[in-house]
């Protein structure tokens, strides 16, 4: 996971998690909701990053941790009926668009991207005997 309940904590106040994730009404944070919208978050991060980057990451890049919380948040609010505060929805937007620069290379993570195939010499061999039949020879069938 790119960031922790203790991460999203420091964002969102543990009455904003009890509301956002207790359907039960049991009063306390649902630890595996708040796993599960992060496991959202970082999937939806893995697909914009693994186009440049080797994922997942490890260690976490601090704007990959930072994009984590604020998405994840987001899937946190989505959960419920009622209207998702702007603040939020504005984090969010940041973060798709921070992911997207990304993927694009136009925003770096600061660490090494990984090699792509036409870097290390890798082309697909492709070989077979001669064509009996082109385009002309079949014009006429």
């Amino acid at each position: 996971m790119y960031c922790t309940l203790d991460d999203i904590k420091k964002l969102l106040p543990e009455e904003s998690l009890i509301q956002l994730t207790d359907d039960e009404g049991q009063g306390t944070v649902d630890q595996g909701r708040v796993d599960e919208a992060i496991a959202q978050a970082d999937a939806e991060i893995d697909s914009y990053c693994a186009v440049k980057y080797r994922v997942p990451f490890d260690p976490v890049p601090d704007l990959v941790k930072k994009c984590s919380v604020d998405l994840a948040i987001y899937n946190l609010y989505s959960r419920r009926v009622e209207e998702i505060p702007q603040t939020r929805t504005d984090r969010y937007r940041n973060a798709i668009r921070q992911l997207e620069g990304i993927s694009k290379g136009t925003v770096s993570l600061g660490v090494d991207p990984a090699p792509s195939a036409a870097s290390h010499g890798e082309r697909p061999d492709i070989s077979g005997p001669a064509r009996i039949f082109s385009r002309t020879r079949m014009e006429d069938l």
